[in-house]
């Protein structure tokens, strides 16, 4: 595992497995440490909890989207709050029990069902912490992304794809509705952008997966 850390409060933990790689994001905010995705289950975690265990601010756990690489460890936070969108949450209750029988080769520790306890549709704003979750669907429908707007610092979730070679990901929505979301992207100030497998890149990626949208279609 590789712990990248990024501005003056975010750090990227870096999980390389066989065939790709998983990226969990922490942010050190003044009020609350975020945790953005839990992995594949209670040892995903474990680095970060590890990371801050001198750190007692309360924890707030974001889930980008459902699948089941990024909400496997949500049971290790019973007492923290854990977001998503609204769509997440009820696609979590309707899959889960497939995506455990179809994934479950992957599962890394401990695993239990632990449902998001806070869900919004559009924009969630920490003004404290000054860090933004807002609704940004493309790779899938109930997507969501976090932008700390003090480090510049962009989650974009799989909106980005995993590899440098295929920077376009999968879609379960319509190319208009995945550009209305990059331009979203491209509407920001980004300085660096922290996706779910692929590296740390610039905000140049949105371009260019805007580029490659327009001309495959």
């Amino acid at each position: 595992m590789k712990i990248t850390e990024l501005g003056t409060r975010n750090v990227v933990f870096t999980f390389e497995l066989d065939d790709w790689d998983l990226n969990l994001h922490l942010i050190k905010g003044d009020l609350y440490n975020y945790i953005i995705d839990t992995g594949l289950g209670s040892n995903s975690v474990k680095p970060i909890l590890e990371y801050i265990k001198d750190d007692h601010k309360p924890i707030v756990v974001i889930n980008s989207h459902f699948h089941w690489d990024h909400i496997w460890g949500n049971h290790c936070f019973e007492d923290s709050i854990i977001i998503s969108s609204k769509k997440c949450r009820d696609i979590i209750i309707d899959r889960w029990d497939e995506m455990m029988g179809r994934c479950g080769n992957y599962v890394d520790g401990e695993v239990e069902k632990k449902l998001p306890t806070l869900v919004f549709e559009d924009e969630l704003y920490f003004p404290d912490d000054d860090i933004l979750l807002f609704y940004t669907p493309g790779h899938t429908i109930d997507g969501i992304s976090v932008y700390d707007r003090k480090d510049k610092v962009l989650n974009a979730g799989d909106n980005i794809g995993d590899t440098m070679e295929e920077l376009r990901p999968s879609q379960e929505t319509s190319d208009e509705v995945f550009l209305e979301t990059i331009n979203k992207y491209k509407a920001l100030d980004v300085a660096s952008c922290v996706s779910g497998h692929n590296q740390i890149l610039g905000s140049e990626v949105f371009s260019e997966i805007e580029r490659l949208i327009k001309q495959e279609g």
